[in-house]
Order: structure tokens, then sequence, then C-alpha cells
């Protein structure tokens, strides 16, 4: 196959995580160091596709670059940035069959650019654009490689064994709940605390809040799911229950559990405002139950959001979820170098001691689908998770990073 020869532009979208910019920084690395020279300038579009439709791009072939060499030393400070270095955007691109003037409009910019490759580091909504761009480019006769790159603290992409960032979460989450429940476990008086955790539509994260409980003995006495239909009559049974035997009762709940009639148990508490997208801005959940354990059960109560400290704590990243990102950034510039297009970078785990590999799988069947918590890692009740979905986790929290610090706090790389 004849190399396609031009340059390559690369973005970030959706919600950032502790990882995102590990990804980018394999992104750089693969594209600036593959040996066929296919590549010639990478841009950084900052704020996502939004700052592509402006122009608003960074050279990052030249920021990375110290004397004619790849620069290691701001690859690995980016490797330990968290959030997400380029700026992000929430931006719905239209059907490329309903409008197809907006992809004319990308496509002139590709051109006054000599972009052939474009790359995007995002979540479900981030793969709907890198799929819409790859039907309409199809129809066109500008030659061009777009790949996605998988990116979410969520875990919720389908096609892929797990996401780059949910290890780190994962990670911050299981630590954290274990600060909790030592912290309430010192007084000898009947208390709930509720610990919210996010997760829409997956309930990945709040299931590692259970993850304490193979690692150092302590765990939440119940772990809800927006995978089961939430059931406030057995919550607080739930509740009675622990409380009779025990003084502190600490539970995890993801923010999108919903009753049987759809509504999330946070309605109450929300604005009802949503993103481009339709997804609510939830939270609230915590706070609900709150209210709830106050009037039927009485006792003292409270609830804590982790809130942006799950996707931001680079302090306490997992060395496996960042040194995988890596490699999923150089495995999308090496894919798309080597012919591929349209599609997604995914990991498949190997039977037996963990490892990982990679190979991308066709977009389309990627973009807009929701991987859940499967059955088979909720227990019968629908109050905490099983062995196997501890298994399933555990290996993507191990390993901790070597960060650089100065005067006492980590060292960030701005773009």
């Amino acid at each position: 196959m004849a190399i396609l020869r031009g340059n390559a532009v690369v973005g970030q979208s959706g919600g950032p995580t502790a990882a995102i910019n590990a990804t980018l920084a394999g992104v750089i690395k693969g594209a600036l160091t593959e040996k066929s020279g296919a590549i010639e300038t990478l841009y950084g579009m900052r704020n996502g596709v939004q700052g592509l439709l402006t122009e608003d791009l960074v050279d990052l072939s030249a920021m990375f670059t110290k004397d004619s060499a790849f620069d290691e030393d701001k690859f690995e400070l980016l490797k330990q940035t968290p959030a997400a270095a380029l700026g992000s955007c929430r931006k719905k691109l239209p059907d490329p069959e309903k409008d197809p003037a907006f992809f004319d409009g990308l496509i002139e910019i590709f051109k006054r650019h000599n972009i052939r490759y474009f790359f995007y580091i995002g979540g479900n909504d981030s793969m709907d654009t890198v799929a819409k761009l790859t039907k309409y480019l199809a129809t066109s006769d500008y030659e061009m490689r777009c790949v996605g790159v998988p990116k979410t603290i969520d875990n919720d992409l389908v096609g892929t064994d797990h996401t780059p960032g949910f290890g780190s979460a994962a990670k911050y989450i299981a630590a954290t709940m274990q600060e909790i429940i030592r912290d309430c476990s010192v007084y000898k008086l009947p208390a709930v605390t509720i610990v919210e955790i996010m997760g829409r539509d997956a309930g990945w994260l709040t299931a590692s809040a259970a993850l304490t409980g193979r690692i150092c003995g302590v765990k939440p006495d119940y772990v809800y799911l927006p995978e089961r239909i939430f059931d406030a009559d057995a919550f607080i049974e739930d509740v009675k229950r622990a409380l009779e035997t025990k003084f502190a009762v600490v539970i995890a709940v993801s923010e999108g559990v919903r009753f049987a009639d759809g509504r999330y148990v946070g309605e109450g508490t929300q604005s009802g405002v949503a993103d481009v997208f339709g997804h609510k801005y939830l939270a609230g959940t915590g706070k609900a139950l709150e209210q709830m354990v106050k009037e039927k059960v009485g006792c003292k109560v409270r609830s804590v959001e982790l809130n942006i400290c799950q996707r931001c704590a680079s302090h306490i990243a997992s060395g496996t979820d960042i040194e995988e990102s890596v490699r999923t950034g150089m495995t999308a510039a090496a894919s798309a170098v080597n012919g591929a297009t349209g599609v997604m970078v995914c990991a498949v785990r190997s039977e037996g001691d963990y490892s990982i590999d990679f190979e991308t799988k066709e977009i389309a069947s990627i973009a807009n689908a929701i991987k859940t918590v499967p059955e088979s890692y909720i227990n019968e009740a629908g109050n905490d998770i099983t062995d196997a979905c501890i298994d399933y986790i555990l290996p993507l929290i191990q390993g901790e990073v070597a960060t650089k610090y100065e005067m006492g706090l980590p060292v960030h790389l701005t773009i």
C-alpha cells in the first residue's frame, strides 16, 4: 500500500481523566517517531472539534522536538498531567446526509493544512464524531484516515476490554472508599454515610468501591449500580438490617440509579439541564438518599459526592492505566499510517495472567452503544458486586507512577 503523506491533527473531547494526556502523549510519540515519515507535522486542535472549526491549532511536532530529537522530558511530564491538555468540548456533529455542507467545510480546513490523519481521543460521543466524519469521507475524493482513540472513566465503550482512564479513577475511588470507611468507624454512634460515585448508565466506577474488601478487608456495606432498578423500600430495609449489627454503615451508589418508572433517584435535586447530546447533568443522588434515610430510619446520616476528583486525581494514578494509555495512543498512530481508518483502538485481554494486546475495530459498531456491568458481576439482591467483578477490575488499578515533584507538588505540563 502506498504511503499517505501529509499532516495529522489530534484532539480531546468529553470529560477529562487522569490518563487522557498519557494517551495524547502516546499519539504524539507514535506520530513523531514513526519511521516512514508519513506524518510530516502533528497539530493539536484546541477544545476538540470546536477548535478545529476555528482553526485553533498548535504545532505539537515543534513543541515535542528538542535538538532535532523527540523530547522525552516533555513526554514524561505530559503523561503525568491530568485533565485535557489541549482542552475539550461537547459538540455534536450533524448527520452527514442531512448537512453535507458542514462536512464540506471541514474538508476545506483539512485541505488548507494538508491534514491526512485525524485522531480523536474521547468517549462515546467522540466516537460518534469519528463515525460521522468517516461516513462522509466515504463520499469524498479527499483521502484521509480517521481513528478513534478511547477515553472514559465510565468504562462504557463497547468493543474494548476496558477504557484508558478507568483504572486510575477506580484506584482513586477504592482508596478513597477505604479512607471513608475507616473514618466512619471511629464512633459508637449509629450513622449512615452515602458515597455518590459517577456513572450515568454503567456502574463500573461504583463497583470499584468494593475492591477494598478483597484488598484490605473493609468494604461498603452495599453497592447500588444503575444496571438494576432502585427499590427505595428495599434500600431502607438494607440500611435497617445493617444497623442491627454495626454502628457505621457505608453505602456506595451510582449517580445514575433510577426508579422503576425511569426517573433518576436524584432527579428532585437536579436542574434538569442537558448537554448537546441530550445527557442530563446528574448530581444529588446521595442527597436524595440522605433525606430518605433521615425520614425512614432517623439516625445520623450524611452524603459524600466524590465529584470531579474521580477523574483528575493523577497523584494516585494506576501505573497499568498510564502505561496502557500511552500504548493506546501509539497504536492509533501506527494503525493509521498502516492504512486503518474508520476504526477505534481496542484493548484485548488475554486468558490467564493479565496482559493486554491492542487491535482496531470498526467505529460504526462502537459509536453510541453502551457497555454495562454484566448480570454475572452483580449479586442477586442487586446491592453488591460479585467476586467475578473484582477479578475483572483488580488488575486495572495495579502499579504506581514515578511522578516528578517540585517543592512538594506534582509537576504538570501546559500546552
